[in-house]
């Protein structure tokens, strides 16, 4: 029987306060450690729909849309958007989340995992089922930007 899994099964969500350990030079939030902030989310959606340990082959499309400042509250938001053999692209975007629960974005990032047997070894991935409009359209953007992944390796970039 085939694995499966909904896109909701692993989704991920986090807060982070910005500290002051956590700012560039400029007074906002370090790249870096937003960086890791959505590495982390990413691996946590990977692992929850594999089930078993992953890694992270690569990044895409790290768009930063506006800065986050000291004291702001960010909402970190992962979820799968598209399986293949062994690996998957997570979605994961951000958000600074107001004292009225509004948020308006600052990041999106896609990231392809792999998922990993006991040895370490890339391993199938469940498929994913997909249940509404917008997981489908995410998914057929997810095959757009496979290929362009594709291709860049190809050419060498």
């Amino acid at each position: 029987m085939v694995e499966e899994r909904r896109v909701s099964d692993s989704r991920v969500e986090t807060v982070h306060m910005v500290r002051p350990n956590h700012l560039n030079a400029a007074g906002r939030l370090f790249g870096g450690i937003l960086m890791q902030w959505l590495d982390e989310v990413a691996g946590l959606v990977a692992k929850r729909h594999t089930h078993s340990n992953v890694i992270t082959a690569s990044v895409d499309n790290l768009r930063f849309i506006k800065g986050a400042y000291q004291k702001d509250v960010v909402v970190i938001i992962g979820k799968v958007t598209y399986v293949g053999n062994t690996s998957m692209e997570v979605r994961v975007d951000t958000y600074v989340e107001s004292v009225d629960g509004m948020r308006r974005p600052i990041n999106r990032a896609y990231f392809t995992m792999v998922a990993l047997d006991e040895n370490d070894k890339p391993r199938k991935a469940p498929r994913l089922i997909l249940e509404t409009e917008e997981e489908r359209a995410e998914w057929e953007a997810a095959k757009k930007r496979r290929e362009m992944r594709i291709k860049r390796k190809e050419e060498g970039f």
